[in-house]
This record gives structure tokens, sequence and C-alpha cells, in this order.
């Protein structure tokens, strides 16, 4: 599970760090005033965030008072990316993620730590009572976990939520998976159905915005449907015999108005068609090509996450060439 050699400890916190640098020393100190059982380590993840917080990371990782881990990604690479990451220095027997911006209380973690470890659940997800999100953003998400539901082997109505805890059977095997194009979610979904989720708080954003865009959004989505699932090509096949039964339709038509020597349908009726079914032509070649897109690059080996740097416990007790085999990460 790790890149990384140290004795274990009872829980790891990875926090994938992206514009961050006004609130991730608050979220460390919060947790590292935490007591779980077996101990607590914190990873913080720098995705290429173009603001200081690399050099807030840093200052962090010096004067920790727990064992912190700082990677830092050559270049932004996602969040999903940053995650599996910092799931490969993980150490702990169980591995909990969470955001920077402090809108997930620290003092949920112990009671979700508890909650998979006593409760012996591979995973187990939050769900929030009211998400202190723009309006937006709350719509996309619901759509996402309605998208989940169908195209993911996962309890209907499990809500989806990156505040999570894994255990390290479930870290183990999600961090084997070296495609360029990573979900987390999907990727648990195949390792288990020890599955759980428990209510937790949601705070509004202590600063800034959110760094979720709508085209972040979409390519989530599009993470979750071309990655895990073979649902896309199956509703082309559908749509495609579709528009041939309407052409079959549409001829049947034609004909018995010829037969009947009344005047065919004329220049408008069938450029209706014609835009119809090119439109699904069209989309059944879009889904094709992101399929085979992604394929290509997977084939041509495009990275998930390019490591410049890490820092840690063990980095100073590891000789220069452990060190070099750990920069990249593919």
């Amino acid at each position: 599970m790790s890149d990384v050699t140290g004795p274990p400890v009872g829980l790891s916190i990875v926090v994938p760090v992206y514009r961050g640098a006004s609130t991730v020393g608050a979220l460390v100190e919060a947790l590292s005033a935490l007591r779980p059982a077996g101990g607590i380590e914190i990873v913080l993840v720098n995705d290429g965030s173009p603001d200081n917080s690399g050099e807030v990371c840093r200052t962090l990782q010096r004067s920790a008072t727990v064992p912190l881990t700082y990677i830092e990604h050559a270049r932004n690479f996602g969040e999903h990316n940053a995650v599996m990451t910092g799931l490969r220095h993980a150490r702990g027997a169980y591995v909990i993620t969470m955001d920077d911006d402090l809108q997930n209380p620290p003092e949920e973690v112990i009671r979700l730590y508890d909650h998979a470890r006593l409760g012996g659940w591979d995973v187990v997800y939050t769900r929030y009572a009211k998400k202190e999100h723009e309006g937006w953003r709350n719509l996309g998400s619901r759509f996402a976990n309605g998208v989940a539901d169908l195209l993911l082997d996962k309890p209907k109505g499990l809500y989806l939520s990156s505040f999570r805890c894994m255990s390290a059977l479930a870290v183990k095997e999600v961090a084997k998976y070296s495609g360029p194009y990573p979900y987390v979610d999907g990727l648990l979904m195949q390792v288990t159905q020890r599955l759980d989720s428990i209510e937790v708080k949601h705070l509004p954003r202590a600063e800034g915005r959110s760094n979720y865009t709508l085209k972040r959004l979409v390519l989530l989505w599009m993470n979750l449907a071309t990655n895990f699932s073979v649902l896309p090509l199956r509703m082309a096949i559908l749509a495609g015999a579709a528009m041939g039964m309407l052409g079959l339709l549409a001829a049947a038509v034609v004909i018995f108005e010829g037969l009947s020597g009344e005047t065919p349908s004329g220049w408008a009726s069938m450029m209706t068609v014609v835009l119809l079914v090119s439109g699904v032509q069209f989309l059944i070649l879009g889904v094709l090509g992101e399929y085979v897109g992604r394929a290509f690059l997977s084939a041509n080996g495009k990275p998930q996450g390019v490591v410049r740097e890490v820092l840690g416990a063990a980095e100073t007790e590891a000789p220069a060439a452990e060190a070099s085999r750990v920069r990249v990460v593919s």
C-alpha cells in the first residue's frame, strides 16, 4: 500500500491541497489534536497549487507534532489523482480522505474512524443533512450520484462523498490502479461491497470559492462513465437501433404514399429525419472516440501523477536511491 516504509499507525489522513494556503494550517492543527486509537499521521498532497500552498505545507511538515508527510505534484493532475498519490504513501490501518477547505469538521474524523474500525467496514462514506455548497454544485453532486447509481455496482442511494474512511485492504487494492483517469469511488466499488455511511456536519466554506468548476465536474462525470462502465456504449447501440427502426418506419410511410398516388413528404420532413439520424450518429462516434482516446493515452503511458518532492519523517532516513524511486507515480 505504501511507498514509504515505517511503523504502521491506526489512522492516516490524506488531504489533497489546491489553493488551500489559508486553510490547511488550521486543518492540520485541528487534526494534530486528535487522539485516535493506534495513533495518527497526516499526508498532504499539493496538486500543483498556484498559490503558496507548497510553502505553507513545508512549514507545517517541519513543525508538525504528529507524523506528517508532504508530497508535491509537478503539475495539477486533479483531486482524484492527488488522492491516489496520497493513498500510496499512507501507512494507516484505516485511511480517511478529506478536503482542505474545513467544510468537513475535524472533530467528525474520530467518529468516522471508529464507525469503520469497530463495525468492520471496508469503506464508510459521509452524508450531509444540509450541504453548504452553492446551488449549482449541489445539483451537480446529485446528478453525479444519480449517474453512479446507474453505472456503478453500489447500493442505490449511497451518497459518494470525498470525506470517506477506507480500510488498509481497500486502499491497497485501489492503489494498484495505474491508469491516468482514476475515479476513487469507482475503484472502491470494484474492490468491496462492505460499505456503510454516517451523517456528519457540513460547514460553510471558511474562505474563497470552491475549486470545482463546471468543467471539472463534467470531466469527473466522464471519468465515471467511461472508465468503469460500458453502459454508454450499450446506450449508443440502443440509440442506433431506435434510429434504424425510425428510418424503416419513415421509409414505409414514403412507400405507402407513393403507391397511393399522394405526393410524398417534402424537403422539410426529409431534412428533419436526416438531421436527427446524423445527430445520433455523431453522438455514437463521440462516445466511441472517448473510449478509444482514453485507451490510447493509457497505452502511451500518460502519468496518473508525477511526484516532484516527498518530505516526511521516513524521508530523512531513506537513502538517495530510495528517494528517487518514489518521485514518479504512474
